[in-house]
């Protein structure tokens, strides 16, 4: 199985949107977590699936939340640059690359 590594700040990504989540809802940013770790035992099973999207990197898009998982994977490596909102600020990530 290919080792996941995340961008340091896919962290601040998470944290901003669990907050935001769970300051409309509680319990919703739990749902958000909960979501975005099935998206990403998902890219760590088949990384190949889901389509590319921007230099070289894979898009997975949640069904409920709008936000994408950004990721590259190679034969050893899954490299998680993003936890993307959808409509706000879409490329502000490829800073990271």
């Amino acid at each position: 199985m290919a080792k996941l590594i995340f961008h340091p700040d896919v962290q601040y990504d998470i944290e901003e949107s669990y907050d935001w989540y769970e300051d409309k809802a509680i319990g919703l940013g739990d749902d958000f977590m909960n979501e975005l770790e099935s998206a990403i035992a998902a890219v760590t099973a088949l990384p190949d699936t889901w389509p590319n999207f921007l230099k070289g990197f894979r898009r997975f898009l949640l069904k409920r939340f709008p936000f994408s998982l950004i990721y590259r994977a190679s034969e050893d490596r899954i490299y998680i640059v993003a936890v993307m909102h959808n409509s706000r600020k879409p490329g502000y990530w490829v800073d990271r690359i």
